[in-house]
């Protein structure tokens, strides 16, 4: 079942992403899904699930995309993968946890991005970039994120004060 899931999202989400969010942007701005996915697949089911799901999502964007080949690939698997690694070491994994992974993921990409699309551009283009556009995407792409990180986690886990009181164990 979970493949059949993660096999939906790789062919499912790059088409929606150019053609449905370019009718609903924020100030001309749409999330990634791919990186969102790959980020909360790493978060939720481990390190490997979000790389091979972040390297497939990232394979799509770059064979239907004009940019630089092989880029998209290797950011969205390391940011599942970092995901993955963040998801494991946290001791309690909170929206607000989970906000401040995806920020900060997103900017790392952003800023992989950046550097490959801006070589030899003056220092004053690539402030203007990130201040424009870099961080208004992580923002965008962070919101989103724990908003379908809050959706998985309040409908799959039960309430802990109900979970105590029925628990076998207690």
């Amino acid at each position: 079942m979970k493949q059949v899931l993660y096999a939906g999202l790789v062919f499912g989400l790059v088409p929606v992403q150019t053609t449905v969010l370019h009718y609903a942007s924020i100030g001309g701005m749409r999330p990634d899904l791919c990186l969102v996915t790959a980020c909360l697949v790493g978060f939720l089911a481990g390190e490997f699930e979000g790389m091979m799901l972040g390297l497939a999502l990232g394979f799509m964007q770059d064979l239907f995309s004009a940019g630089e080949l092989w880029l998209n690939m290797v950011t969205k698997g390391s940011i599942g993968l970092l995901a993955g690694l963040a998801g494991r070491y946290l001791a309690n994994a909170t929206p607000v946890a989970m906000l401040a992974t995806m920020l900060g993921l997103s900017i790392l990409s952003g800023t992989v991005f950046l550097v490959s699309v801006r070589t030899g551009q003056g220092l004053a283009d690539a402030f203007l970039a990130v201040r424009s556009v870099m961080l208004p995407q992580a923002v965008l792409d962070a919101a989103v994120g724990v908003g379908v990180y809050w959706l998985i986690v309040s409908r799959g886990r039960p309430d802990q004060a109900t979970q105590e009181k029925t628990s076998p164990l207690w």
